[in-house]
């Protein structure tokens, strides 16, 4: 491949966040395409001129009205395959945390559902949602 046979590609940044407690995974409720009524993690675009790490607290808390420090967040990685939107070329870099016990969520934003689903009874996830979810827990995080 030589320069000229690149096209222009927009790149666009969003930050997830895989939430367990007591084994289970806080999920979303997608409310519109793509992947409209399939359950989601929670997470969206990062704004201009702010950290992933924020964007995905401050996503957790808009879908789910659930709030935690950034402080309680480790990042699992990025997920950068073409592909892995619909939308165009979309890179996500995925964040996890454990709570002590289930908080009851509340949806907001673009989700019309929030809540805790059993990790051994999950539904099919939108995007690449199962493979974040399981590198998450394949790195030592215990729901």
């Amino acid at each position: 491949m030589t320069d000229s046979d690149i096209v222009d590609e927009t790149i666009h940044l969003t930050a997830d966040i895989v939430l367990f407690a007591a084994g289970h995974v806080l999920l979303i409720e997608r409310g519109w395409d793509p992947f409209a009524s399939y359950w989601a993690l929670p997470g969206g675009y990062v704004n201009v001129g702010e950290e992933t790490l924020k964007a995905a607290a401050r996503e957790l808390e808009e879908e789910t009205g659930i709030a935690i420090s950034t402080a309680e967040l480790r990042q699992v990685g990025p997920y950068h395959a073409p592909g892995r939107d619909p939308r165009g070329r979309v890179v996500t870099i995925a964040y996890t945390a454990t709570l002590p016990a289930p908080v009851s969520p509340k949806a907001g934003d673009d989700a019309t559902a929030a809540c805790w689903w059993p990790l051994d009874a999950l539904p099919d996830l939108a995007f690449d949602h199962a493979r974040i979810l399981s590198d998450a827990q394949a790195r030592g995080d215990k729901a």
